[in-house]
């Protein structure tokens, strides 16, 4: 019932937010004398931050059309190189651009699309040849195409290396730092010539144990079976995945909002007095964040249980129990690939220390083959979107990327 309710609250929203919307139109309307009557700029914006918040979400685009690389204006091409039941690769090709390090962005599947890491992709393309994890929505995935667990996520890591082709980069951004981890263990135990050149991970859970966040009490403070009876549903008819289980993006949704919830209700008031004060571009730039931070989409219930349970409750990869189809995952294996570990100051989702471990499970890597970077002051959206990233984080990755070419 779980599903049914949601959806029924949806289409109900769905139709305040376009009356909200169309008052808000009409009351911002310069040839409406209502809308210059003293309340009428204040209602225009309360119906507008309302018709925002509410308004249903599917996909959104990256819309990524133009980079400058070396200064100069080039087209930028979005190509699917590979597309497979749970997740595609997708390839920002430069126009007329040849060279440059290809990098692999792996985009967390916790419930957001791979859209959240615009930004990310934006100001890596003035410098690399960018390919990213596209993950699609379980709920679109048809049963008959089977399941997705940590294992299969771990699977078509490789095979999207093996099409970016030897010499690749990777750039894993918090929940796949620990597939991403145990990807290059196993690449580098069998000596595979598609193991990325680097792998940099930016607030991964790769040790859960380092300064526990909310988001760790959470996972942890009940045991595997509440999750399972408490969380998980059954996407309904008439989506394509109907009967399949799934950890609604909803719940995800309301759970990080929840866990900000004061910030949250801060942006939307900050984003009204924009509105009052014909600040459009201000409040644009709210509204673009949550565009992309409220479109959620789903995630297999064996993928999100088995999340829960090997990374949050048994940590399976730092105490040496982690196993991929019955193999054992060794971060010892790792003894040529560059691992960067970057975190936020202010990261209240993996907390500082959490990512930094990995540097130290790899005990046979050489220490000039291991960074570690704090970003002052950045929060965990911060480490990878915003003028933090731009500005001094991105220059790390690319030095560090340079430096193992």
């Amino acid at each position: 019932m779980l599903y049914q309710a949601y959806e029924m609250q949806r289409s109900m929203l769905a139709g305040a937010s376009a009356m909200a919307q169309w008052g808000a139109d009409m009351l911002g309307d310069p040839a409406n004398p209502m809308a210059y009557l003293g309340g009428g700029s204040v209602l225009a914006s309360a119906l507008d931050v309302f018709a925002h918040a509410a308004a249903p979400r599917g996909k959104p685009a990256f819309g990524l059309t133009r980079t400058l690389v070396g200064g100069r204006e080039v087209a930028v091409h979005e190509e699917i190189v590979l597309q497979k039941p749970f997740g595609q690769l997708k390839h920002f090709r430069r126009e007329g651009v040849e060279g440059g390090p290809r990098l692999l962005i792996v985009a967390p599947m916790s419930g957001h699309y791979a859209t959240l890491l615009r930004g990310t992709v934006e100001r890596m393309l003035t410098s690399a040849d960018v390919y990213i994890t596209d993950w699609r929505d379980a709920r679109l995935v048809p049963v008959a195409d089977g399941r997705f667990d940590l294992d299969d996520y771990i699977d078509y890591l490789i095979e999207f290396l093996e099409v970016v082709g030897p010499g690749a980069h990777m750039l894993a951004i918090c929940q796949p730092s620990v597939p991403c981890y145990a990807a290059a263990a196993l690449m580098s135990a069998d000596n595979h010539p598609c193991r990325p050149k680097t792998l940099t991970m930016m607030g991964g859970p790769i040790d859960t144990r380092e300064a526990p966040t909310a988001v760790n009490t959470v996972a942890t403070q009940r045991p595997h079976a509440w999750f399972e009876q408490n969380v998980i549903a059954t996407v309904p008819p008439p989506y394509p995945g109907a009967g399949r289980r799934v950890y609604p993006g909803f719940l995800q949704l309301a759970g990080f909002m929840s866990m900000n919830l004061g910030n949250h209700m801060m942006s939307h008031w900050e984003m009204f007095k924009h509105l009052v004060r014909g600040d459009g571009e201000a409040s644009d730039a709210t509204k673009a964040f949550y565009e992309d931070y409220r479109s959620v989409c789903d995630m297999t219930a064996e993928f999100y249980l088995q999340t829960i349970e090997m990374v949050f409750q048994t940590h399976a990869l730092p105490t040496g129990t982690m196993t991929h189809r019955g193999r054992a995952v060794d971060p010892a294996a790792i003894t040529d690939i560059g691992l960067l570990a970057i975190e936020g100051e202010r990261d209240d989702i993996s907390g500082l220390g959490q990512t930094k471990a990995a540097l130290t499970l790899a005990t046979a890597l050489p220490d000039d083959k291991k960074r570690y970077f704090m970003a002052e002051g950045a929060g965990h959206y911060g480490i990878f979107n915003g003028s933090r990233w731009r500005e001094t984080i991105a220059p790390v990755v690319e030095q560090w990327m340079a430096a193992h070419h």
